[in-house]
């Protein structure tokens, strides 16, 4: 990261001819989330046994911790945006057709919902719709529980070899994992220079110093709560989250992140469901972030929205934030539909592009941190943690 840093300061043309290698890294780790996925899910479903009545209530508790921890997000972002007022003497000066093109891409909740469903399981994988495919292989998993015993030992037999290899494929991919961070490092430094930092300084610190709140005031005492292992915690998550990071891409996080949350005593079924299923719906960091960035629009049009028009932004933020995790740039497609339905300027969208990929790392980081810490906390309260789990072991058999 250091090195790639360097590189994008001091000599930024060059920097961008590295893309290919950062687009390699996140290409090889993007083919491996599918088949791993698939693999876990299905193992850890039919494979132990758990019937629909466990499941269910593993996606209720899933759901209420979710709304729960995004809802806390939003308003720490909120809190944050009217303290510092950022957008406060910041000229829209920008074009507006980004933002109106973001706009035309939100998509209703029906839609959403809709969305579920894949029409081809071999599309959802090849487009790595992660909750197509959790959907798709928890009907799988059901189906499987009630075919005869010598298919279901067989299918399950090979799903583990299945789940075996691709974990030693994600252990290869992350030898390349150094060139690819750095490269990615150096081609955002090289593309978006250190000056900008500058010009939206107080945004960009608003949003980092908001998240580290965050973190501290809800997500440590979440974690003491439910009596999870700081330390070993930290110890595994540091790796996948550095990965978020540099790469500004959760999938790229996520099969790292899985092993790390095995290796800790979280159970491998609970990992494969809750995993991907907050990247949908638990996204801490982009739910914080949409609060700052769309109250900084406001400020930066010289629009005051009182209390109740803030709140019920904040609440068409928390459904239309849900399962678009998948569309690109998703973050900007669901600000800019915020803001066109709230009569406020699409040229803040512009603005905000400039310095998305700088804040687009930290949310993403603590989107990753906020989905381990999830599989955790499911694991405490189905009483499944494994508080004496060996990691060591685990790291040199898996």
């Amino acid at each position: 990261m250091v090195a790639g840093t360097l590189v994008g300061y001091l000599v930024p043309e060059i920097s961008q001819q590295l893309k290919p290698l950062s687009q390699i890294f996140l290409r090889m780790i993007k083919s491996l989330i599918a088949p791993l996925l698939f693999s876990t899910l299905v193992i850890g479903i039919a494979g132990h046994g758990d019937d629909l009545r466990k499941i269910g209530r593993l996606a209720l508790k899933s759901i209420i911790y979710f709304e729960i921890v995004t809802t806390l997000a939003l308003f720490i972002g909120l809190a944050a945006v009217n303290i510092t007022r950022p957008g406060d003497g910041v000229a829209l000066t920008a074009n507006a057709k980004d933002g109106a093109e973001f706009a035309s891409k939100q998509t209703t909740l029906g839609a959403v919902i809709e969305h579920i469903a894949p029409p081809s399981i071999i599309e959802a994988m090849a487009k790595n719709e992660v909750l197509q495919i959790v959907f798709w292989s928890i009907l799988f998993s059901i189906a499987l529980t009630q075919v005869a015993s010598n298919h279901k030992q067989a299918m399950i037999c090979w799903l583990e070899s299945l789940s075996e290899v691709m974990f030693k494929f994600t252990g290869l991919v992350m030898k390349y994992a150094p060139i690819g961070i750095g490269a990615a490092i150096a081609v955002t430094v090289g593309h978006s220079g250190l000056g900008i930092l500058w010009n939206l300084g107080k945004l960009i610190l608003t949003l980092y110093v908001a998240l580290v709140v965050f973190m501290l005031v809800v997500l440590l005492p979440v974690a003491l709560i439910a009596r999870v292992p700081l330390k070993k915690f930290l110890n595994v998550v540091k790796e996948p989250a550095l990965i978020a990071f540099s790469t500004t891409s959760s999938e790229a996080a996520l099969p790292k992140a899985m092993q790390a949350m095995v290796s800790i005593g979280v159970p491998q079924k609970i990992v494969a469901f809750v995993m991907p299923t907050g990247y949908s719906f638990n996204l801490d960091g982009t739910t914080l972030y949409l609060a700052v960035a769309s109250i900084f629009a406001a400020q930066a049009a010289g629009v005051e929205l009182s209390w109740q028009q803030q709140l019920v932004m904040m609440l068409t933020l928390m459904v239309t934030s849900k399962g678009v995790a998948a569309v690109p740039r998703a973050s900007l497609v669901i600000l800019s539909g915020t803001l066109a339905s709230f009569g406020l300027p699409l040229e803040a969208v512009a603005v905000i592009l400039g310095v998305d990929e700088l804040m687009d790392m930290a949310r993403t980081t603590v989107n990753l941190i906020g989905n381990c810490l999830a599989t955790c906390v499911m694991a405490r309260w189905e009483g499944e943690f494994a508080d004496n789990y060996n990691s060591e072991e685990n790291v040199s058999s898996a």
